[in-house]
């Protein structure tokens, strides 16, 4: 479903060798690896009009790709380390006017979420619009969408490797360059310290369950809210481990988002 500003590609990064939890994205979840869940998850969101698995061109991803493919996905291959050149790759291949980033440690992704970020793209004038600038939403529920053109630019302007390799970062500590709004919960909740992100065993084992409780036919960011209060002793939250550890330190400027809806 293309939106105003034009077409709009999910790209799912993922690859074998976390440093934490290696070959997590192959790890079964009811019967399926988790890529295949959280792809299941992705494509019943209505504003994207494809999904591209972005991986690397290491050997190590060959297992990764291949499984992805068989299932009928569509994968891109590109460097390991520079994950910022992986995505224009995918851009110059696939030639979409609008990205929607997502990383492949997110099982429990919301369609319902991936659609409110992207259509609060599509009725903007912003460059980056994402849930993650002033969290509100679950750690594993991030949404990050942008103009291919910017990150276009970004590609060519910076090879600062901070910036290479966690792809946006060069888009929002721009903020004098760039437009950025952010996205917070339209219900005046603030659930961001729960953690539904997968980065160790233990964050694996909470995904699991909550599969094996709500069963792997669709379910929303709601339905596993409820399951959460019911069985309090299943949630995993920031204490556990902290939200976007990579990103700590990094300077990413003063920050204002007159977007906040």
């Amino acid at each position: 479903m293309s939106g105003q500003r034009g077409r709009t590609l999910a790209i799912l990064q993922a690859r074998m060798t976390s440093s934490r939890l290696p070959g997590k994205v192959v790890e079964p979840i009811e019967g399926a690896a988790m890529v295949l869940r959280q792809l299941e998850r992705v494509s019943r969101a209505a504003t994207l009009d494809q999904i591209v698995v972005a991986t690397s061109d290491d050997p190590s991803d060959d297992e990764l790709a291949d499984l992805v493919t068989q299932a009928g996905y569509l994968v891109f291959r590109g460097d390991l380390h520079d994950v910022l050149a992986r995505f224009v790759g995918v851009i110059d291949a696939f030639q979409p006017e609008v990205v929607v980033r997502l990383t492949a440690d997110c099982p429990l992704i919301s369609p319902r979420v991936i659609d409110l970020v992207v259509e609060q793209y599509h009725t903007s004038q912003a460059d980056y619009v994402s849930n993650t600038m002033v969290p509100t939403f679950p750690d594993g529920l991030d949404v990050e969408v942008v103009a291919a053109d910017v990150l276009r630019s970004v590609a060519a302007m910076s090879q600062d490797p901070d910036e290479r390799e966690h792809v946006t970062l060069g888009v929002y500590r721009r903020v004098d360059d760039y437009a950025i709004e952010n996205v917070i919960d339209p219900t005046g909740r603030d659930n961001s310290e729960l953690r539904w992100t997968v980065d160790n065993k233990d964050d694996l084992e909470f995904v699991r369950q909550v599969f094996a409780e709500l069963g792997a036919d669709p379910f929303d960011y709601d339905e596993v809210l409820e399951l959460l209060e019911k069985s309090p002793s299943l949630s995993q939250t920031a204490a556990d481990a902290p939200r976007n550890a990579a990103l700590k330190g990094l300077q990413t400027g003063a920050m204002q988002f007159p977007g906040d809806v």
